[in-house]
Parts: C-alpha cells; structure tokens; sequence
C-alpha cells in the first residue's frame, strides 16, 4: 500500500518483452513487444512517436534482473501489484507463460502480483488482416476449465499473490465471452476449496454496455470504457489519413467514473495514455495532450471513489504498443511515477 495509504495499486503488466517460438512463427525472429515500439512513426504534428524506454532500457523479461528493476521502480513510487497478463486458448495451449511461471517460481520480483485472464483470440488486425485469427480462444469443457486452474494453482498458493478477503483475485478480461460464466466461476471456486484456499476473488472488466450481461456471481468489475469520450462525434477530430484523435483531458476525466446504477462492487481504473498507432498506423487511435499533471488530475478523481475494498487498477505499467504505461520513458523519465505518489500524499 503506498505510503501508508489503505488503497492497493494494481497496475496491469504485459508479459510480451522477450521472443517466443510463437512470435518467432507469427511475425519474425526475434519478435517482442519492442518491435513495434521501436518501429513506431510519427503520422501529425505534435504526435509523440517513437517511444522509446528511460532508465529500464529495453528490457528482456526473461532476466530475473529485469523484473527486480520493474519491481523496485515500481514499489518506490507507490505500485504494489502487478497484475500479469495470463494467456489460457483451451486445450492446454498457454502463451507468454515463461515470465509469469519464473515470477511465482523464483521471487523475482518480490512484489504482490495477481494474474488477468486476457481470454480473447490472438490476431493479426494490427497488419491489415482482421480475419486471420493467430490463436483462437475456446471454452472446450468443463474439464478444461478444471485443468486451467490446476495450471495457475501454484500461483494461488503464492504467499506475495494478492488476496480479498482471503481469497486469491483474478481479473478476467473479456466475461461475457464464456459461454458457461457462472460454470466456470462455480468449478473454480469448488476448485480452489479443495485445494485448500478460501475460493476465488472474481473482477470483471466491463463496459457501460455490457453490465447487465455479467453473471451474478462475479465478485466485482472494473469499468474500462475510455472510448466513452469518442461517442458525441462533434468533437472528435476525424482526419482525412488517420489516426482517430481526441483529447486525453476529455478522455481521462471519464474514465475513472463509474457507471451506474452498478449493482456489484465496482473499482476504479486509471488511464496513463492512449496511442496504439505503433501497433496500427494510421487505422489506430490517439489520445492527445498527454501530461503527467493531467494523469495525477485523474488519479485524485479515482481516490475519490475508492470504496471497499479499496482497490485501484492502473492501466498500464507496460503497455508500450498501445501507449499506456507509467515505466519512465525518454520524455517524462519518472514524471508520471512521481504524479501517482503525490497524489497519496496529498491530504
């Protein structure tokens, strides 16, 4: 909890900084998440790209080094789990599972840590092909719910994973795409009692869309829907060759809210940014005008709705590709870092 604050700070972390045999295949050798960033263009005026990282470098996952050096940064300003994006297709057909394996098998980093389930197909959209689907995500059986939690089990038991109540948390990402969502939580839940654990914390991302669609017996959800600000199209900018833009400002003091009237525990969520251009060109979407003050604006506003139990999310540490990630850079250093502390510390 940063600096004696009652709010725990759960900042989503992408596993996607090393080469795969996958990626390898998909792509080209060698292939990570710095790929695209590095090959990043500036497509307008003003636009900041490329992106490149500040004092953590280009980092490889892989090395245990690596993730101390995220864990320490991001425990100094106030960060105190990752939650590590978890690829589960069906079948027993995992992705990007060597670095979350290495963090709950060696320590490193020592941080809190949680695991999101980013249970959706892997395409090649940001290429110009939407209809080539890489790895689909299936939802084969009940079984194969059964042997997904066996294959995060020790993660659960993981004495730094982060816990409600004393159950273990876990973020779903895409819920209403289950077919057996309150299946899959019920087996879960008898899972883990007889593994010996209290049950299972459920979170839900969601969308001012979707609420209605989630099962009863999710625990909570986060309200992740920044494209709320792209839908009175009188003051989106529309350019002749993209990207899509608005302001961050408008975006952002949105985002935090939550929608309602919400039924469940809902917990607030924080945007460090917005520009998915590296991925997607001139097809992508930016959020322009961001600032750190703006970002520490947001941060105030979502302490404002915290609750019980007091929970923010951050999106994102990491995600370099899609612009949102509060590791320094080479423009802002620790900026928006240090922004997220002051903000706790204020009285």
């Amino acid at each position: 909890m940063p600096f004696g604050s009652e709010v725990t700070t759960i900042a989503f972390h992408l596993p996607q900084f090393h080469p795969t045999p996958e990626n390898d295949r998909w792509w080209e050798p060698g292939f990570t998440e710095w790929t695209l960033t590095s090959r990043a263009k500036r497509l307008f005026r003003g636009h900041a790209q490329p992106r490149h990282p500040g004092r953590l470098g280009f980092y490889d996952l892989r090395l245990a080094e690596a993730r101390d050096a995220q864990g320490r940064l991001a425990a100094q300003y106030g960060v105190d789990v990752f939650c590590y994006w978890h690829y589960w297709f069906g079948d027993g057909v995992r992705f990007l599972a060597e670095v979350v394996d290495a963090v709950v098998e060696t320590g490193h980093p020592s941080n809190g840590f949680c695991l999101g389930w980013a249970n959706e197909d892997l395409t090649a959209t940001w290429r110009g092909l939407p209809g080539s689907v890489l790895q689909k995500q299936t939802y084969p059986s009940a079984d194969d719910d059964l042997k997904h939690f066996d294959a995060v089990e020790a993660a659960f038991h993981n004495p730094r994973y982060l816990r409600v109540d004393g159950k273990p948390l876990f973020y779903i990402y895409r819920p209403v795409d289950h077919p057996d969502l309150a299946g899959f939580i019920e087996r879960w839940r008898e899972r883990a009692k007889s593994s010996g654990l209290a049950g299972i914390y459920f979170v839900a991302e969601a969308t001012e869309g979707n609420l209605t669609q989630l099962s009863c017996d999710i625990d909570s959800v986060v309200v992740v829907d920044w494209t709320r600000a792209f839908r009175s199209g009188d003051r989106i900018r529309r350019p002749r060759r993209g990207p899509l833009r608005e302001s961050y400002a408008r975006a952002a003091t949105r985002f935090p809210g939550l929608v309602g009237p919400v039924s469940k525990t809902t917990f607030p969520c924080v945007l460090t940014g917005w520009d998915n251009t590296p991925r997607h060109g001139r097809a992508g979407v930016v959020l322009t005008g961001r600032t750190p003050t703006l970002f520490a604006d947001q941060v105030r506003s979502a302490l404002k709705l915290v609750s019980e139990p007091p929970l923010l999310f951050i999106k994102s540490w990491n995600e370099w590709s899609e612009g949102n990630y509060l590791e320094p850079d080479d423009e802002n250093d620790t900026q928006y870092l240090e922004m997220l502390a002051s903000a706790f510390l204020e009285p």
